[in-house]
């Protein structure tokens, strides 16, 4: 009966590659259950024509597990070569052999398929069981060494031309290689999947772009305005979110190096991490690796991610208690981009000891100074794209219209932890001062975040009073916040000094702004471009040379941030001016309706007394004619 079995056993080579399996009237294994071990039954179709063989007692029982398997030894022996090199060791006065299979790869499971690929039973291989079955192939050692087409070689075909041309496939296949680890990456299983990822997302990408162009007006090939932002070809992000994230490591560290987009990568950790963060059942120490790695994963690039993503990426990590260099990279990473960020991203909580604050200061000053180190490196790009320009537009460089906008972030940050009984002095002065004096063009919001503090602690001493209140410029007060703060009696006296200093000599330039231009010829102008110069250029000129470049952009700031208060302290004066012009037009306009109508009496009354005149001569005048009449009478005689 054996002697028939290697010739049925060889048949299996010619039907398709996914069927290893002679026909369904293959030879059937004769698989008997012991007390309650694990029964695997055979084929129908092969039971009924194989009876015969059914009668022929087992000769060799197998333990996998917890399962049992009484089978024939020609067969397995015939193909695997482990079992072949351990009935060696038997001898043969044992007419019954017990053999235990320890840690065979995919469990009783896959020795079941490996079993019935033994005896010729019909299975088909899928991407669900390819994987145990070339694991357990490789420790069964079931290799050309022993067969031709065994399993290992069909298992392996099926992988390279099966599973790694679909990427759903290959994504199934990595999602079953975690419990046979490291096996099935020594045997580079898993490589081939995560290559065959990587290639397959990259290939979908540029077949994405090759959609989204289109044809201008002018015959030039551009992208669609409606796919710039889409993520048409980024639909795997979301089946990648199945595998653990050793191996999502690895497939998306292969697909950066395949070149996949920045964004696409991106947007596949956000949906990941999101998902892997909101499992409720998982070991205390999952989270954790998961925020690490996907910290080490992040694109190089700006805006890869959103903001709001990495502020909350450093808030788990503060939670979880990441390691240092994750959060390092976190906050150097968002002080990159920090004046796009809110006030509700850059609140994090604090999870220290009780006497700590409500919100955690130190990382939120880290992430300030790599935002003020960041803007010192740009400055000399800001610098020659200020002198390319002469337009209005270019006079605030992009670094300090961010600057600008951190400014107004840091005061509201400060005033709303002002409140909080455990700030210390220190730290709200470090916050306060980690940016540049030339960042905050008016000082409101900084005034409004140390009043709300010396309200809230009203017991430090007037050292520390004044202390605080050194880092306000009153002289960049609004006219509302100069009053609040000269009748303010939280403030230290000197400061209140300076604020009515700064109020009268605001006072005064105004005047002298207004009447050098209701009166041209007056030497007020040449006053005001005196003080202009004295508040602009006084810095510049006291600031050490050892850097000529440098002291030259730090003027250059200087001087459009003066352009930028002169400006906007012009438009208040010309309003005033017009106000005032139209006073005087309407005191003018009177004055002359005035003046005409008493003209016109005037000139009522001369013609009135002239009409008077002619009307009725006076004696002295017919007299004196007369005595010319006569005089001439005389003459004529």
């Amino acid at each position: 009966m054996f002697d028939k079995m290697p010739k049925q056993l060889s048949q299996h080579q010619q039907l398709p590659l996914h069927y290893l399996s002679l026909s369904t009237t293959s030879i059937s294994p004769p698989w008997k259950s012991i007390s309650n071990h694990r029964r695997l039954p055979p084929t129908a179709a092969a039971a009924a024509s194989n009876a015969a063989v059914n009668d022929v007692p087992s000769d060799i029982t197998i333990h996998v597990d917890d399962a049992t398997f009484s089978l024939h030894k020609f067969p397995l022996v015939s193909r695997c070569g482990r079992i072949r090199k351990l009935l060696a060791e038997v001898p043969d006065s044992e007419r019954q052999t017990s053999i235990e299979l320890r840690g065979l790869p995919g469990g009783a499971d896959s020795f079941d398929l490996a079993a019935q690929f033994c005896y010729g039973v019909n299975f088909e291989i899928t991407a669900a069981n390819v994987a145990d079955l070339y694991c357990a192939s490789h420790y069964l050692e079931m290799t050309e060494d022993y067969s031709n087409s065994n399993l290992i070689s069909r298992a392996g075909e099926y992988l390279d031309t099966v599973v790694c041309r679909s990427l759903e496939m290959s994504v199934e296949v990595l999602r079953c290689c975690e419990p046979l680890l490291p096996l099935a990456d020594d045997l580079r299983v898993v490589a081939r999947c995560v290559d065959a990822i990587a290639s397959k997302a990259s290939a979908e990408q540029i077949a994405s772009s090759f959609s989204r162009l289109e044809y201008s007006s002018s015959g030039r090939l551009h992208m669609s305005k409606h796919a710039r932002g889409g993520g048409s070809g980024d639909w795997w992000a979301e089946d990648l979110s199945v595998l653990r994230i050793d191996l999502y490591e690895r497939v998306i560290a292969a697909m950066k190096s395949r070149g996949v987009r920045p964004e696409s990568v991106g947007a596949a950790l956000v949906s990941y991490t999101q998902r892997e963060l909101l499992k409720k059942t998982r070991p205390d120490h999952e989270p954790r690796l998961v925020v690490e790695t996907i910290t080490g994963l992040l694109p190089l690039e700006r805006f890869a991610v959103p903001l709001s993503f990495l502020f909350g990426l450093l808030k788990s990590a503060v939670a979880l208690d990441c390691a240092l260099s994750s959060r390092l990279d976190l906050e150097r990473r968002i002080g990159s981009q920090l004046d796009a960020a809110t006030l509700d991203d850059a609140l994090i909580p604090s999870f220290g000891n009780e006497g700590d604050t409500l919100f955690d200061v130190d990382t939120f000053h880290r992430i300030l100074i790599n935002f003020s180190q960041q803007d010192c490196d740009s400055e000399d790009d800001d610098l020659e794209s200020l002198f390319e320009s002469g337009s209005p537009a270019a006079a605030a460089s992009p670094s300090q219209s961010a600057l600008f906008r951190v400014s107004k972030l840091v005061d509201s940050y400060l005033t709303e932890i002002a409140s909080d009984a455990n700030l210390k002095l220190n730290k709200f002065v470090a916050v306060a001062e980690s940016l540049p004096a030339h960042a905050r063009t008016v000082h409101d919001g900084l005034y409004r975040a140390i009043d709300v503090y010396l309200k809230a602690h009203q017991g430090i001493t007037d050292q520390e009073r004044r202390k605080l209140c050194k880092l306000i410029d009153f002289q960049k007060l609004s006219q509302e916040a100069g009053s609040h703060a000269a009748q303010n009696e939280r403030l230290p006296l000197q400061s209140v000094v300076q604020v009515l200093y700064y109020e009268q000599l605001r006072l005064r330039t105004a005047l002298l702004c207004t009447g050098s231009s209701a009166f041209p010829d007056d030497d007020a102008k040449p006053a005001v471009h005196q003080s202009w110069r004295i508040s602009s250029g006084a810095l510049s000129a006291a600031m050490s040379p050892r850097d000529n470049y440098a002291s030259l952009r730090r003027e250059n700031r200087e001087l459009k941030l003066e352009l930028a208060r002169l400006r906007m302290r012009l438009n208040d004066l010309e309003k005033e001016h017009v106000c005032m012009k139209r006073n005087m037009d309407k005191d003018k306009s009177s004055s002359r309706k005035f003046m005409i109508c008493f003209a016109r009496v005037i000139g009522k009354m001369r013609v009135l007394v002239r009409c008077y005149s002619t009307a009725s001569p006076s004696p002295s005048s017919s007299t004196s004619k007369q005595l010319q009449g006569e005089k001439i009478k005389q003459h004529n005689l």
